[in-house]
C-alpha cells in the first residue's frame, strides 16, 4: 500500500469551530495506516496537545501578515523539504500563503468566502452544499469541488450539576454556543427569552458582541436569567445538561454544534440560516424558524419545551441523522476516497 504523505496547514485563531476541527480531523488521519502527516499550524497549547496525543508530527510558525516575508519563506521551505503529495489549507490565510507546488492542493471552506484567496488551488472541499454551490457559481470548476461535512468530538460528557452558575433548577435550560457575533444572532435569543414566561439562558462563547449582548439583558430585565459563560471547552458537558440547543445564527456555515446537539441527545431549534436549514428537516430532527423573527424563535422554543414526546422524537431521529451522514468514520471515509482518488 502507497503511503501518501499529508500536510494539513491552518494559520487560524486560538479557538473556533475551524480551529476546533482541524485539530481533530489531523488526529483522526493520523490513525490511519496509509498516511504520513506533517502538520504545519500556529502555536496553540490546546490544538498542539490533541495532535500531540495522537502523534501527529508538527512544524509551527507565526503566519504573520502580508509584510512579514521571512515567517513566509520558513514556511514554504519547510513545506517544501516535507515533499507532500496533498495539502489541505483551512481558511484563507493559510490558503494565501501555500503556493503551487508539486502537490496537489486542496482548500477546505467553512463558509461563503470571498474567493479570491482561492483560486490558485487544485481541489475545493466545501462542508455544506450551498457553500460548494458558491464556489461553483463564483466559477471554480464544479468537476473539482467536493463536498464533505466536519466531523465533531465524539466524546460523551457527565452532565453538570443543574445548579451550576448559580442556576435555578426548577427552570427549563437553554444552551447557545458560539462567538459572540452579530451574524451569530444572539440579540435575537435574548429579545426572545424575555418574551418566555420562565427559562434560564446559558450562553458560552466570547467575541465582540459581549458589551452589547450584555447591555441588551438589563434592557430587557433578564440579566437573573442569562449567565455568560465565557468562551467554553466542555460543551459536551454544556450539552448534557442542557434541554435546548437553540441556534438562532443569521449566518451560518455547516453549523457543526447542532451536529453536536445531535450526538448528545438535545433537541435543537435554530434560525433558517444556510447551514442549518440545510442540515436540519424541519419538524423531523429539529425545528427551524425565520431568521430574525423574535416571536417565530419564542413559538418554537416553547413547542419543545412544552411537549416532551416530541422533544424526544426530535432528539432521536437527530441521532438518527448523525449516524448515517455526520459520523467520524463516515466523514473520514469520504476524505480517504477523495484523497486517493486525487493521487492517482
Amino acid at each position: 500500500m502507497t503511503t501518501i504523505k499529508f500536510a494539513p496547514v491552518l494559520a487560524g485563531a486560538a479557538v473556533g469551530g475551524a480551529e476546533n476541527f482541524y485539530a481533530r480531523f489531523v488526529a483522526e488521519m493520523q490513525r490511519r495506516s496509509d498516511y504520513s502527516i506533517r502538520a504545519f499550524t500556529r502555536p496553540n497549547p490546546r490544538r498542539q496537545q490533541v495532535m500531540a496525543a495522537a502523534g501527529v508530527e508538527m512544524e509551527l510558525f507565526r503566519f504573520g501578515g502580508r509584510f512579514n516575508f521571512w515567517d513566509h519563506y520558513f514556511y514554504r521551505r519547510a513545506l517544501r523539504r516535507f515533499a507532500p503529495d496533498i495539502v489541505m489549507t483551512f481558511m484563507g490565510r493559510a490558503t494565501l500563503l501555500t503556493p503551487p507546488g508539486d502537490y496537489k492542493l486542496v482548500a477546505r471552506l467553512g463558509h461563503y468566502y470571498d474567493l479570491k484567496s482561492y483560486r490558485h488551488c487544485d481541489y475545493w472541499v466545501g462542508i455544506t452544499r450551498g457553500i460548494c454551490r458558491h464556489m461553483i457559481q463564483g466559477g471554480l470548476p464544479a468537476e473539482r469541488v467536493v463536498h464533505i461535512p466536519n466531523f465533531i468530538d465524539e466524546v460523551r460528557a457527565p452532565a453538570l450539576p443543574r445548579d451550576s452558575f448559580q442556576t435555578p433548577t426548577d427552570q427549563p435550560l437553554l444552551l447557545a454556543f458560539g462567538r459572540l457575533h452579530r451574524n451569530k444572532g444572539f440579540d435575537v435569543l435574548l429579545k426572545a427569552l424575555a418574551k418566555l414566561p420562565e427559562g434560564v439562558l446559558w450562553l458560552a462563547g466570547a467575541g465582540p458582541e459581549e458589551g452589547a449582548l450584555k447591555a441588551l439583558a438589563e434592557e430587557l430585565s433578564i440579566t437573573d436569567r442569562v449567565r455568560f459563560l465565557g468562551w467554553r471547552d466542555d460543551i459536551n458537558a454544556l450539552l448534557a445538561t442542557a434541554d435546548l440547543f437553540v441556534c438562532p445564527s443569521r449566518h451560518e456555515g455547516l453549523g457543526s454544534i447542532l451536529l453536536e446537539a445531535w450526538y448528545h441527545q438535545c433537541p435543537v431549534v435554530a434560525a433558517a440560516s444556510q447551514g442549518p436549514s440545510e442540515v436540519i428537516t424541519h419538524g423531523v430532527d429539529g425545528l427551524l424558524v425565520p431568521i430574525d423573527d423574535v416571536q417565530a424563535l419564542v413559538a418554537a422554543i416553547s413547542q419543545v419545551l412544552n411537549d416532551r414526546p416530541a422533544a424526544a422524537e426530535l432528539v432521536a431521529q437527530g441521532a438518527s441523522a448523525y449516524s448515517r451522514d455526520y459520523s467520524v468514520e463516515r466523514i473520514i471515509e469520504k476524505y480517504q476516497q477523495f484523497f486517493g482518488e486525487i493521487t492517482q
